[in-house]
């Protein structure tokens, strides 16, 4: 495996160099972090860019299957929040399950196990008027097993809505508005409180990992941070091995002229499913980092404004461009926190002041028009001017 991998490597320069450059930034980032270097980057700044790393990750996946196969999915994002709902459930239950425990040994009498599970129950899902755990919290208590559902619950609905709309050949902009639709009756269904999961209260309190309570939140944001880093880089390779293969070539015939690809023999739904599957999982893994890190997730996180917003990232940086995917999602998104956060000085102009706090969606807006409008080809064709036609 090493030979081949170490070919590919020699063969895409480009590819050494991202993971060399990611390296270096985590590297730079321990040192200068709280809990393991000097101290001069906060803890609040690593959780920062921890979920930048996933935004970028997600971009990623948004670029194999919007820049390399034609697909605008305004949907992705579902499957990112997925993610974070499957592993936030064990964080949940796993946290309140050790409360209850601690609680339990300055009882008089021992609790019975039914009255453990019960207390539990009513902890998590007292905010809506409920006790006992739906049938999807079945395996809540193995860390393993909603390991496994991270990968399995995004991928078996991109799976079937896939199947469902590649059959019925639909595609351009009414496929966009059917993952947009997907989307948005997956996060109203979640906003019922008898949807199991806790309705618009959400799953809250994810960044105390269960057993951890006495670790600084520091050294947990910096684990997080290793993780999604990692996580970058195995995604940004396995991308780009899929993109330089057979499938790469095909998916990206599919994309410029799918029914000659069709006419040449390819079998282009299953091409698509493939593709927008693969993608579905590599999203959900990027949301099981990122909610960890932000700490609470609910059904907002998942309107259809957010796949909006991804595409955007994608367009500006570069999309048919993996690095551009990430660079626009870095970007983007800091840029976001930083406007938003009200680090941003607002300007006086006089007759009024420029608060960038609700000026920062129009000015997102504006660079999307700008950039499709005079550089279709985003941040990463600026690269590919300097490089003199360099490839992703």
């Amino acid at each position: 495996m090493n030979g081949p991998l170490i070919k590919f490597l020699k063969q895409h320069p480009s590819v050494l160099i991202f993971l060399t450059i990611l390296s270096m930034f985590t590297v730079l980032i321990s040192i200068g972090s709280e809990a393991f270097g000097y101290g001069f980057v906060s803890t609040s700044l690593v959780k920062t860019l921890g979920k930048t790393l996933c935004f970028c990750l997600i971009a990623l996946a948004m670029d194999l299957v919007w820049g390399y196969c034609g697909i605008l999915s305004l949907g992705h994002f579902a499957f990112f929040g997925l993610g974070g709902y499957m592993i936030g459930m064990w964080l949940m239950y796993e946290r309140t399950r050790l409360i209850v425990m601690e609680s339990a040994q300055n009882a008089q009498l021992p609790m019975t196990t039914q009255e453990i599970q019960d207390a539990i129950g009513t902890q998590i899902f007292g905010v809506v008027g409920g006790s006992e755990f739906p049938v999807i919290w079945a395996f809540s208590h193995l860390f393993w097993v909603q390991l496994l559902l991270v990968i399995l619950v995004p991928g078996l609905l991109a799976l079937i809505f896939g199947w469902l709309a590649f059959r019925s050949r639909v595609t351009g902009v009414y496929l966009s508005i059917l993952t947009q639709a997907m989307t948005l009756a997956l996060a109203l269904y979640l906003f019922q409180n008898d949807s199991g999961l806790r309705g618009n209260n959400g799953l809250s309190g994810l960044q105390n990992l269960p057993g951890l309570e006495g670790t600084a939140q520091s050294v947990i944001s910096m684990w997080f941070f290793w993780g999604s880093a990692f996580a970058l880089g195995m995604g940004y390779l396995l991308v780009k091995l899929l993109t330089e293969s057979k499938i790469g070539n095909v998916i990206r015939g599919i994309r410029d002229d799918e029914q000659r690809v069709r006419f040449l023999g390819y079998n282009v739904e299953v091409y698509k499913l493939f593709i927008f599957t693969i993608t579905a999982i590599i999203a959900a893994i990027g949301g099981a980092l990122y909610y960890p890190q932000a700490g609470i997730i609910n059904p907002a996180e998942i309107a259809p404004i957010a796949s909006i917003y991804l595409a955007v990232w994608v367009a500006i940086g570069g999309r048919g461009r993996l690095y551009g995917a990430v660079i626009g999602a870095a970007v983007v998104s800091l840029l976001s926190s930083w406007f938003t956060g009200g680090q941003a000085p607002n300007i006086p102009l006089g007759f009024a002041t420029l608060n960038w706090v609700d000026w920062w969606l129009v000015l997102l807006g504006l660079s999307f028009v700008i950039v499709t409008l005079y550089a279709p080809k985003g941040i990463g064709g600026l690269f590919d001017k300097l490089t003199k036609g360099g490839t992703s």
